[in-house]
């Protein structure tokens, strides 16, 4: 099946979160606030999957009816 829209935008927030995931598990934020910034990252990043892959099921839904 070919990737829409959808799978390559999911695929590239997948993409970020990975990189500030490694950014914290190599230990490379240098201070608390480096921390709380990556992880706020990864919170809007995963927000905004979530949103792309309800948007996603919602267009597939209206394109069987």
């Amino acid at each position: 099946m070919a990737k829409t829209v959808f799978d390559v935008l999911i695929d590239r927030l997948e993409e970020r979160k990975n990189s500030s995931m490694q950014f914290l598990v190599d230990g490379a934020a240098k201070d608390y606030a480096a921390y709380r910034e990556a992880c706020g990252i990864l919170r809007g990043l995963s927000a905004a999957q979530r949103e792309i892959e309800d948007l996603s099921r919602n267009y597939m839904d209206e394109d069987d009816d």
